[in-house]
């Protein structure tokens, strides 16, 4: 596990399930798992820019992206490279 990944699923754990210890894998989709709703994609945005500095574009707003923790992991070192 990444620190990237660590830090994401510690932010998803306190800001969307609320230290409820909630068992789910690292490719597992938020949405389809209720662990994020559409109005916490747009608070997850928002982390993501603030934290790790990231300007996120309409066009970056798909589940490919944003839709897990792998995927996250994977966006997060796309838009630094």
């Amino acid at each position: 596990m990444t620190d990237t990944n660590t830090d994401l699923r510690s932010y998803i754990d306190e800001s969307f399930l609320f230290g409820v210890d909630t068992d789910y894998a690292d490719d597992d989709s938020f949405l389809e798992n209720s662990i994020i709703d559409s109005t916490g994609v747009l608070e997850l945005i928002a982390h993501l820019e603030a934290t790790y500095g990231l300007s996120i574009n309409d066009e970056d707003l798909v589940p490919e992206n944003l839709d897990s923790i792998n995927n996250l992991v994977g966006f997060i070192t796309r838009k630094r490279s």
